[in-house]
């Protein structure tokens, strides 16, 4: 039996957006019964990173950058545009305010003029998370009561999971998984992990869907042994008849990451620059860069201007 995985430091909500995102129709399937009846899905859906860090205040983001949180733009079958505020609880936590900094978040995009927001809570902890799915505030004749929607991924079972097919029932389950790393066998959670696999490779899913599913998959379900990684990957190969290669796809989907995360990065300076006055030290701090690039940016911006 392998040892525990000894996990390097990874940044597993920046890797759960990207899953939300690339699965996002599928995650309103998964929590709506009619999602195809109340959405239309056929439309781009818009991810509005600049709208949502508007409303997180700052002495939030100083706890830590958190990624996860979502804010899309879809449009229902009337037509009508509608904004979606997903809030992901990543592994075990249990602030109690929770529901109040979701109504927080609600009246600040309904006070930007953002129009009518849907606000949905993801928890990603253990089965004794708390799960609260409302908030409700009185003084005397004065009350607020707000409820939005909830789901924790303990809400389905393994079987049922699997059973679904739909997408983002697999990334609740590696969730689930996510759970046991360093409380199992690496050649356990191997064994996870490939089930996973096995069975979003039985669904007929767009090909560049599903290689971007995988590298999801390994690197959420991170495991430190050539050997299991091996069959994993040989595993992969049989099952899509050799139309996936995961060592090829993980050189080009890591050149892809830090493409795109220096992209972001970049972007994510330049609108504090634009929306604040905070010095250099202090961006460089909250985009998690260089000083050195800040200025770099500013300089740049500056030049432009002329």
């Amino acid at each position: 039996m392998s040892q525990l995985s000894r996990k390097p430091p990874k940044q597993n909500d920046e890797l759960l957006k990207g899953a939300f995102e690339e699965n996002f129709p599928d995650f309103l399937r998964f929590l709506y019964q009619d999602a195809d009846v109340i959405f239309d899905l056929s439309r781009k859906i818009e991810f509005m990173d600049k709208e949502l860090l508007a409303i997180v205040p700052d002495r939030e983001r100083k706890k830590g950058k958190r990624v996860a949180d979502l804010l899309a733009k879809v449009f229902l079958k009337d037509g009508t545009e509608k904004r979606i505020l997903v809030h992901t609880e990543i592994e075990g936590g249990r602030q109690e305010d929770f529901a109040f900094r979701m109504f927080q978040y609600h009246y600040r995009l309904l006070d930007r003029n953002e129009g009518p927001v849907e606000t949905i809570a993801v928890f990603t902890g253990d089965k004794t998370q708390p799960c609260p799915s409302e908030y409700h505030h009185r003084v005397i004749d004065t009350q607020i009561h707000f409820q939005y929607r909830a789901y924790h991924i303990f809400g389905h079972s393994e079987t049922e999971l699997l059973a679904m097919d739909n997408a983002f029932a697999l990334i609740v389950l590696a969730c689930q998984k996510a759970l046991l790393e360093g409380k199992i066998a690496d050649n356990e959670l191997g064994e996870d992990r490939l089930t996973i696999a096995k069975a979003l490779l039985k669904h007929e899913y767009d090909h560049d869907r599903i290689i971007s599913f995988l590298v999801f998959l390994k690197n959420f379900l991170y495991i430190n042994d050539l050997e299991i990684n091996r069959i994993f990957d040989e595993h992969v190969i049989q099952l899509s008849g050799g139309t996936i290669n995961m060592g090829v796809i993980e050189i080009v989907k890591k050149q892809e990451r830090q493409h795109g995360a220096e992209q972001k990065s970049h972007e994510f300076v330049v609108n504090l620059m634009k929306q604040t006055d905070f010095d250099d030290a202090k961006i460089a701090s909250l985009a998690v860069v260089s000083v050195s690039l800040v200025k770099k940016i500013r300089t740049d911006l500056a030049k432009k201007k002329i």
